[in-house]
């Protein structure tokens, strides 16, 4: 088992689940999607985030995804699991599970009832004990939670929890915090961020101080080439790749579409037999069918164009 620690830095993919027309987990499309993760580049997965449907699945279902992502990874890279639930009990079972199928941490985000700060950090504080010596992601994404954590909660989240190693950081706009959480002395240790978004700031957060990306998009390629050249200092570089997809990307992004979006073209790409999103969750119109093959097209000529 490869744990997470505070030196976490790549792409940590976060994970599709794959699933049969009829709404039934296709654990084959697993093993090919986890051997496409790797073939692309990934330093580490996240699975049963929120991109991959893990509030429509079952305790068990979500138990059969671990235990099948974790087999086909065979320790080859580490696994993040997310384990965000309403209650502390739930959180601590699958957690623990997780953990002795061979995960290497797993991923928290508050939920949408902590109104102050003070209820932020306690919640982490008690999250930590309930979950024991587990390395964990705080998850920093206040478009989907409704829940703000500034700054000053993410320092005492940090100074007071040890096992909090790594932020994911989806603030939106969120550059200067960023900025903020790497000046000098904001934390009392440097921890891991790595930034999600589906990608399309990377770029500028990596300028920022990033360590990279934990985020989903159906060409994770483009996150592993970014986050590779801004971590050469080929900043040039790194955005002629960017803007070549950010047209997808971007589309990509829309809420309510985008996994979706995701979905369509990882099944066009052969890396899951199926688009489909388990209900309620509907897939794309013609229209936007054609809107994402025209995409694609496009994007696959600017990227001959930069060869």
């Amino acid at each position: 088992m490869t744990r997470l620690t505070e030196e976490a830095r790549g792409v940590y993919v976060i994970a599709v689940t794959p699933f049969a027309e009829d709404g039934a987990l296709d654990l084959q499309s697993i093993d090919k999607m986890v051997d496409f993760y790797l073939e692309a580049g990934a330093t580490g997965l996240t699975a049963l985030g929120m991109m991959g449907e893990a509030p429509k699945l079952t305790g068990a279902e979500s138990l059969q995804v671990v235990k099948r992502i974790l087999a086909r990874l065979d320790g080859r890279i580490p696994m993040v699991v997310g384990v965000s639930a309403p209650g502390f009990a739930q959180m601590a079972e699958l957690t623990r599970a997780s953990m002795d199928l061979g995960a290497g941490g797993v991923m928290i985000a508050p939920p949408g009832s902590l109104k102050t700060d003070e209820q932020v950090v306690n919640y982490y504080r008690q999250a930590a004990e309930f979950i024991g010596n587990v390395p964990f992601v705080l998850q920093d994404f206040p478009l989907a939670t409704g829940v703000h954590i500034p700054v000053s909660a993410i320092a005492r989240i940090v100074e007071e929890v040890p096992t909090c190693v790594c932020l994911k950081h989806e603030d939106w706009p969120g550059l200067e915090k960023i900025t903020a959480l790497r000046a000098a002395g904001t934390l009392n240790r440097r921890i891991s961020i790595l930034c999600g978004n589906g990608g399309v700031f990377l770029p500028e957060e990596m300028d920022r101080g990033a360590d990279g990306a934990m985020t989903g998009f159906c060409y994770p390629e483009m996150m592993r080439d970014i986050v590779h050249h801004c971590s050469k200092g080929e900043g040039d570089r790194a955005r002629d790749l960017f803007n070549a997809y950010l047209p997808l990307a971007r589309y990509e992004q829309q809420p309510g579409l985008g996994l979706a979006v995701r979905k369509y073209v990882l099944a066009k790409r052969g890396v899951i037999a199926s688009a489909a999103l388990r209900r309620p969750g509907a897939g794309l119109t013609q229209a936007a069918q054609q809107e994402v093959d025209m995409l694609l097209a496009r994007q696959e000529q600017r990227l001959k164009e930069l060869d």
